[in-house]
């Protein structure tokens, strides 16, 4: 095959790669696709290595410029992370603020600002980061419950029950001593 017909060759399986569904095609198919094209028989051996060669240098470059997006894609995301991690420090770092600051209101005999969550229930104390104690009304009755939260999407939400975590519900009679 003489350079100028390879250069055809070369430039219609490309476009046919370029313009089919990657899933569904074959070498054949490239092949016999870039024959009625051209009007050139394919078929010998030597002709089918040089298609099945362009196909595979195809899909290595696909291939290279699949792993390269994942690269910027993960060095983007990466980036992201380094992000939301220096804000959720900013964060940390207001409310250990804002904790100080109620701790010296307390602490100078003041009442404080009574603090409430989602559902209404007055918040007596915050054990830890993660765990408080809560004044509630469930059927009539007032308890008062110690649980376990935990962030999702901004909001502080109850953890399921289970051994690994704490959550009791206490009448308060229970509280009351005689």
């Amino acid at each position: 095959m003489d350079e100028k017909t390879q250069d055809k060759v070369e430039a219609a399986v490309l476009e046919i790669l370029r313009g089919s569904d990657m899933e569904s095609l074959t070498e054949y198919k490239v092949r016999t696709a870039a024959a009625d094209r051209l009007g050139v028989d394919l078929d010998l051996p030597l002709h089918k290595r040089f298609v099945r060669r362009l196909v595979e240098d195809y899909l290595k470059s696909l291939a290279e410029e699949e792993d390269e997006k994942q690269k910027d894609g993960s060095r983007k995301e990466g980036k992201k992370k380094q992000q939301r991690q220096e804000e959720e420090e900013v964060q940390e770092e207001d409310e250990e603020k804002e904790g100080e600051a109620e701790e010296e209101e307390e602490d100078k005999g003041g009442e404080g600002k009574k603090e409430f969550d989602d559902n209404g229930d007055l918040i007596l104390c915050r054990l830890s980061k993660n765990r408080r104690v809560t004044l509630q009304e469930f059927k009539g009755r007032t308890l008062v419950s110690i649980r376990e939260y935990y962030f999702k999407d901004g909001k502080e939400l109850p953890t399921s029950k289970g051994a690994a975590n704490l959550t009791i519900f206490l009448e308060l009679e229970d509280w009351i001593s005689d």
